[in-house]
């Protein structure tokens, strides 16, 4: 398996309300954390995969068994932190007319109905909120998840992700998950994700 390489932060400047600290421990501990043991399970499954040690599976416990479920949960836990880092850095309090906005108003009917709902899944779940462009049914849905590996749909790719997780807030907010999420929107690029939208929003099933 080739190296995963982790990703800079892909702002510099300060954030509303989430301090320096917190995305210095969110970013460089716990994401390069999750790059590192996803480098390490792949590695792993690679000897498998290669026949260099027997694929011996039991359903109740096996090395490969456990190796096939830390996949998964390291592998999210990379990805989904990437899109969560893709979505700061930008003046939220503004929000643009482009491609995605208006289709969160065709969605959603106003943006303020969408950003409502989005955060209050947010209160809802233990882990992430992902808005996603569902290759099924070429639509925007909002999906939540209780850890890294459960709660994702096969065929949806995300276009903003919600950490949710107390270490993504506790450090500056405490327990008040609801102002960590009204800040969260204050530093949301949406060109950002607008960018993400365009180019996933061209993928269509045959």
């Amino acid at each position: 398996m080739q190296t995963y390489e982790p990703k800079p932060l892909p702002f510099q400047k300060d954030l509303i309300g989430i301090s320096r600290r917190t995305m210095e421990i969110h970013h460089d501990k716990l994401y390069q954390g999750y790059v590192t043991k996803m480098n390490e399970i792949g590695q792993e499954l690679g000897t498998f995969a290669r026949g260099e040690k027997e694929p011996a599976g039991n359903q109740t416990y096996s090395a490969l068994r456990a190796l096939r479920a830390g996949e998964t949960f390291a592998t999210n836990g990379v990805y989904l932190h990437e899109y969560y880092f893709n979505g700061l850095g930008g003046d939220g309090r503004t929000i643009p007319d482009n491609a995605l906005t208006q289709a969160l108003t065709k969605t959603f009917g106003t943006m303020e109905q969408f950003i409502k709902y989005f955060s209050a899944s947010g209160m809802a779940m233990r882990g992430w909120v992902v808005l996603a462009w569902d290759v099924q049914d070429q639509n925007l849905r909002v999906y939540g998840c209780d850890a890294h590996n459960q709660g994702g749909v096969w065929g949806c790719l995300p276009v903003i992700v919600l950490d949710v997780y107390e270490h993504a807030y506790f450090l500056d907010y405490g327990s008040d998950r609801a102002a960590y999420i009204a800040d969260y929107w204050k530093n949301f690029n949406w060109d950002a994700a607008n960018r993400l939208f365009e180019h996933i929003n061209t993928f269509r099933l045959t």
